[in-house]
């Protein structure tokens, strides 16, 4: 446990530390919230599928592989933290795998998945970064429909 406490804690810090892409891109707070999934595209444009898994495998941009495992074998180390990606798209819904992108802890508040598109209620954010997602909306679109092509 004590082990799982430390690796939480780095992955939230490095997380938390990395510069965003979606500077420009003010967050916007998703209200379609129905049950375990978040109806409806964050942008209204449909996600790039092969966008999606190369944000998925740059591990300085995501960071998916740290904990996760996913059919992209040419990416070495892959973690085993989490669930493996392998069949998300047969597993969750285009909605729950959008809330799951955007926020984790809605389901699960235990989760180390960071809150990817969350800017309120975070600790330990560095400054320059305050008040931006992690990713923006575009590109958890992508991502989202990157793990709907994994049946």
């Amino acid at each position: 446990m004590k082990a799982k406490a430390c690796v939480t804690a780095w992955l939230l810090a490095v997380l938390y530390t990395l510069p965003s892409l979606a500077l420009a891109q003010p967050a916007v707070v998703p209200a379609a919230v129905v049950g375990d999934a978040l109806a409806g595209s964050l942008t209204g444009v449909a996600g790039d599928a092969s966008k999606g898994r190369a944000i998925v495998s740059n591990r300085q941009l995501s960071l998916c592989l740290l904990c996760h495992t996913g059919p992209i074998p040419e990416e070495r180390f892959q973690g085993n933290l989490a669930p493996s990606l392998a069949g998300a798209g047969s597993r969750w819904t285009e909605g729950q795998l959008r809330l799951r992108m955007v926020d984790a802890r809605r389901l699960n508040p235990q989760s180390i998945m960071p809150a990817y598109y969350r800017t309120e209620g975070l600790t330990r954010v560095r400054t320059a970064v305050q008040g931006q997602p992690l990713l923006a909306a575009q590109q958890i679109e992508d991502v989202v429909a990157y793990l709907l092509t994994l049946k």
